[in-house]
Order: C-alpha cells, then structure tokens, then sequence
C-alpha cells in the first residue's frame, strides 16, 4: 500500500495531469488519502478557533485552499468516468463517490469553521474589508448559513445523509443514461435503405459498422449518428425507431432511471425544507439573479407568451408544406417527422440545408478561427502544446497567453464522441490559479477543458460540422475563457464560479460571431480549396438564422417549466406518475401531441446527473440569452472585432468572475440593465 501511494499519481498531480499513468488501481488509496490530509487540516482549523486572533489570513484564505488538492484529484477522476470510463473506473469512482460527499457536506456545518467565521465577522479587520474581500466574506457567511451551518446537530447529520444519497443516486442516473445510449444500434445492409442521408452520414454509418466487425451501415443514438437519421433518412419507419429509442432511453432496466429520478427530488425536497425553503427551487436560485422560484417562473410565462403567437404560425406552415408536397390527404407531422419536414422546409425557403455548409468548417480551421477572433478582441494568444499526457489520442492540449507571452491558463479539448464518454458538450475546471507570493495581481495559470460530441473525420475527410456544431464549440470556450481569464485571487470566486443564470453570458455572448460575416471570413472556408463561404451561402444562412425560432424557444422554455414544476409544485401522490406528468406538460410546446412513450425525462442529465446541476435553474439559459443578446449589440455598435469593446467585456465579465454582484458587471460593461428586447429582435420575435 505504501508502495502504492509513493507512485499514486492523484497524489500530486502536477500542472500537465498525468493521464497517461493514472488507473482505477489508484482512486480508492489516494482519495482516502486525501479525504484524510483534508480531514486533518479542518480539526487543526476547528482546533484553533479559541486560540490566536482571526484574520483574513487565518480563516478565509485558508478556508478558500482547505480542500485544493481533494478538489483536484476529484475533479480528475470525476472527469476520466465521464470521458474515458471502463467498468474498473467506475467501480473505483462509485466507492469513493460517497466518501467525499460525506466529506464535503461536513464542511459547511462544521460548528468550528462556522465559529471562527463568526469571530472573524466581528473584527475591526473584517468590518473595514473592501471589494472582493468584503465579498468573499459575505458571501462565505451567507453559503453557510443556506447550508446549515446554524441548525442543530441532528438536522446537520441528516443532511450529511442526504447529500452523500443525492450524490450516489444522481451517478447512477447519469450511468444508466450512458450505458441505455450505448446499448442501441440500428443495422442497415443495403444502400437503398440509406434514402436521403448526406454523404457524411453515410461514412459515419459505415465506419461505424466497421470498427465493431460488423457489415452494413450502423446508426446509434450518439448525437451526429441520431441527428443524421432524424433530419434526412427518408424512411419514417426507420426514423419512428430511431426517436422513440432515443425518446425512451433509461425506462428499462437494468438501466432504468424513474426510481432514481423520483428519490432525487425527494431528497432535493427535503434537503430545501430542512434549510428552511419552501421547495428546492427557493433554496437554489437564493442567490442567483432570479432570487426565487416564483420570479424564475414568471420571466419563463412571459417569454412564452411573446412566442405562442410565433409559433402556432410556424407550426401551421410546417403541415400546410407537408400537404403541398404529398398532397392534402397527407397525415399530420408526427414527432419523428419534425426535423425531416423542417430541414425541407428551410431547404425549399432558402436554398440552404446543413450539409451545404460543412465543407466550410472543418473543426481545425473553425478552431483556429476562433482563437483569431478572441486574439483581436481580448489581446491573448493560443497555442497548441504537443506531448502533453491525455486521456484519449484525439484530445489536443493548448497554452493561452497574454500579449505580453504571460502564460494565463492552459486546457484540454475532447470533441469527438466515443462509447466511453458520455453525451453532451460541457466545459470544466481542473485548476484554478492561485496569487503568487510577492507579486500583487499576478496569478499563476488556470487550467480547464471543453468537450463535445461533434461529427467526428471520416476516411479522407477532417471533422466537417455542421453550423450548429460551430456555435456548440464558440460556445464551450466562452465558458472557459470565463475561467482562463479570471483575475480574481480568491478561488471561490474566480472564473465560473457565478451565479448560475449568469454563468451562461460568457459561452452564449461568443456564438454571436458565428453568424457576422467578418468573423465567419476567419474560418469558414472550403476544406479542399480554401474558398470562402460564397456570399450566397451567407445570406441565406442570415435569412435562415430565425428560422422556426419560436420553435427552437418553446422546446427550451418547456425544459425551463419541467425543470420548476419539478423542483417546486410537483408530488407523486397528488400529480401521478412522473413520466406522464412531465410529457403532459411538455405537450403545451410541443408542435405536435407527444407519444405514450416519450420519457425523455429519464434522460435529463442536465438535471438528475449529479446532485445539483442545472436542477431548478434550466431557465438561466433563456435568462442569460437576453443579457448576451442585448451585451453583443455594444459590439454591433463599437465593432464586432472592437479592441476596446473586447477589452471592456474581458475586465468587466471574463476577469471578474463572482467578485461583484452580476446586475453590477453587466452594467458596468454596457452601461445600463439588460433590454429583453435584443432576443426577441434577434429571434424575429417581435
């Protein structure tokens, strides 16, 4: 065991995270390790509560780095069972899963870190505190008290007990969402059966078909696999199973998600009542922009009453299209046909369909693109880095750097999907970079990652993507430049660490440059000749932007209601079985009535896959499209490659991180509130 620990890797991991020497066998040694070290240094906190004074120093620097190298190491393998899983690492992570919860969930009611805050409170240092210090302290006093650091002992256990519950259960959700995805496929063995499908879909099938030995085309419910098959195969057979496996994924067991999805909100529920909330949507929106439930839910009502009218016009244009090309005898569009009829629709409208534009955006191209879009804008500088230890072979390792050649942050990009990695596209953090000793403002570098699950190369093809795929990954490294540009020296408060229906400004504010023509001339030129995107196909793509965006906002917003109705009204006794529940109220946005088996909530990771999430804040999505709608018109007005607008936004958001409130950073980077209107103008809402 000692042996064991000496060469653990999780130990000390260093800046460039040794992937390629870290194995199951090393989770379980070192996290108890570190539990223990961190264990250890909150009894010597707690310990001294009643001895020297308290200061900044002794109580909240120190509180911000107890548990820094827990967090990494977590952090890391956390990482590896969402990208790189093997049955050993997940049985690895789920035995060390609850230990940590338990862990973490001590903390916050640990009567000795909750008396030294205090006493610090108290000091004549503490009440002269400015700035982000001031914030920190307030905001640690008010973290503490929303986590029960003031209830009695009895009441801190139980909810010891139910976040180490919350942890398990939203795990095991989130394996049984992955493992349902990977256990379908759909085998095609002759070339008449793949109707309609472009090129790159038909590759994908084959290669797909192939590295599992097997003959024909395969299709899977991986995202540019299930995308192919619902917005172009012909056969509506085909498309009808394709949707309702993807629509029904982890209802069945042995990986089914109803049970698990149940007691989460049950736990959920009774963690808010225990704290003093109404529901859980109270308790974690508190201190978030919305600051409640009801607010949250009255901005989400009036989005959907500025849309409805929107889309029931859009909804009877997509039928009345579908009955001009079949005839008036056509049955109604079912939701299988949705994207298939809708992809014709904008072809036969404007002469564009997705496919047109892949061969201007390889993934390369349209990466360096954008680092050349934030050069001009934030004045920093990215550069791969070759032979740096990874996960997978097709993840790339990058430097960013300041005008100057400071080194500001280093990060990770994973794009492509695998049957070990889970769906979905997110940005995280590993590293967080904290002030050097003797040089005031000088921090030393973040590191970061962005994954997705884009249309991977095919023999004789880079990765081309698909528009929406562009703005999936401008998207992503908003988030983490949020984080890799952060100035703030207190690592509770830096990069991402925002209020959550803020925390999107940053990712959504950076696929506005997907869409102006300047920046598009950065990147979106022809992989084989190197041709520009022809003005023809920019205008049309311009047209299309709005295209059945009423849409496009009713599906968000009815993620938003299920999210809140859950979170805040919902009760099995009173309201029924879940599935049903949430399908009858997605069905008031949806174009067409759901199927008896859509459960689609089963599948919601962004809300059941790990103990907090997106629960109770899948609005801020919509809520941050209004701030970034109405921030980049500063940048149609100053220049969309505007230095000193660019500049404004990279000190007032992306550095500042949560050292102010955010109605304050947003308001000194554009100079007033927010004006909803940007959205609805941008979406042709109006």
């Amino acid at each position: 065991m000692t042996q064991l620990l000496n060469d653990n890797p999780l130990l000390h991991p260093g800046f460039l995270l040794p992937f390629d020497r870290i194995a199951p066998e090393h989770v379980e040694p070192a996290i108890t390790q570190l539990i223990a070290e961190a264990e250890a240094r909150l009894a010597q906190f707690s310990a001294e509560a009643g001895g020297s004074p308290r200061t900044y120093a002794n109580t909240l620097e120190r509180l911000d780095k107890l548990t820094e190298p827990l967090d990494l190491a977590m952090g890391i393998v956390r990482h590896l069972e969402g990208v790189a899983t093997t049955a050993p690492l997940r049985e690895a992570y789920n035995r060390v899963e609850p230990l940590a919860a338990a862990f973490y969930s001590r903390l916050p009611l640990d009567e000795g870190i909750w008396n030294a805050l205090q006493a610090y409170a108290e000091t004549d240092e503490a009440k002269k505190l400015t700035g982000t210090r001031r914030r920190y302290l307030t905001r640690t006093l008010s973290a503490f008290r929303r986590q029960g650091a003031a209830l009695p002992r009895a009441q801190k256990a139980e909810l010891e007990k139910i976040d180490v519950e919350l942890a398990q259960v939203t795990t095991k959700y989130s394996e049984n969402v992955l493992d349902s995805t990977n256990s379908f496929e759909y085998l095609m063995g002759a070339e008449e059966e793949l109707s309609g499908l472009p090129p790159t879909a038909v590759v994908m099938a084959r290669e797909s078909a192939e590295a599992k030995g097997k003959p024909g085309w395969r299709f899977t419910l991986q995202a540019p696999s299930y995308l192919a098959v619902m917005t172009y195969l012909d056969d509506a057979r085909v498309r009808e199973l394709v949707y309702r496996a993807y629509q029904s994924r982890a209802t069945r067991e042995p990986h089914g998600n109803e049970l698990l999805l149940l007691k989460t909100l049950q736990l959920r529920r009774a963690k808010a009542v225990i704290l003093g909330y109404r529901d859980f949507a109270d308790y974690a929106i508190d201190e978030r922009m919305a600051v409640n439930g009801e607010k949250a839910q009255a901005f989400l009502n009036d989005l959907k009453r500025k849309t409805e009218r929107h889309f029931a016009r859009e909804n009877q244009e997509l039928n009345d299209f579908r009955r001009q090309l079949e005839g008036a005898a056509a049955p109604p569009v079912e939701p299988w046909d949705l994207a298939y009829y809708a992809e014709k629709l904008r072809r036969a409208k404007y002469d564009l369909d997705e496919e047109m534009l892949r061969p201007y955006f390889p993934l390369d191209q349209v990466v360096q693109g954008m680092f050349e879009i934030v050069c001009r804008l934030f004045g920093v500088r990215v550069v791969e880095r070759l032979g740096v230890p990874v996960w997978d072979p097709a993840v790339k390792f990058y430097d960013l750097q300041d005008a100057g050649g400071q080194h500001l942050a280093s990060f990770y990009a994973d794009w492509f999907p695998r049957e070990n990695k889970r769906g979905g596209a997110w940005m995280d953090a590993f590293i967080t970079g904290s002030p050097v000793e003797g040089r005031p403002g000088v921090l030393r570098p973040h590191l970061g990652l962005m994954c997705g699950n884009m249309t991977p190369p095919t023999a004789g093809k880079p990765a081309l993507l698909t528009h929406r795929e562009v703005e999936t990954v401008f998207h992503e490294f908003g988030h983490l430049l949020h984080h890799s540009l952060s100035r703030v020296d207190v690592r509770s408060l830096s990069g991402t660490n925002v209020a959550w229906d803020f925390v999107e400004l940053p990712s959504q504010i950076m696929e506005n440059w997907c869409w102006e023509r300047e920046s598009l001339d950065l990147f979106a030129r022809h992989y084989e000749t190197g041709a520009p995107l022809p003005e023809e196909l920019f205008t049309r793509l311009r047209a299309a932007r709005d295209f059945r965006a009423a849409n496009a906002q009713m599906r968000q917003l009815s993620f938003g209601f299920v999210d809140l109705a859950l979170h805040r009204e919902y009760s099995p006794e009173r309201d029924g079985n879940v599935i049903a529940y949430t399908r009858g109220m997605m069905n008031a946005f949806s174009p067409v009535p759901l199927k008896e088996d859509h459960a689609m909530i089963n599948a919601f990771t962004h809300l059941f896959a790990s103990a907090m999430g997106y629960a109770a804040g899948y609005y801020s999505y919509k809520w941050a499209e209004v701030l970034d709608a109405d921030a980049f018109t500063a940048f149609k007005k100053e220049g969309i490659f505007s230095r000193e607008a660019g500049l404004r936004f990279r000190n007032e958001i992306l550095a500042r991180g949560d050292a102010a409130d955010p109605a304050e950073l947003y308001r000194a980077f554009v100079g007033r509130d927010p004006d909803s209107r940007a959205l609805l103008a941008r979406a042709g809402l109006l």
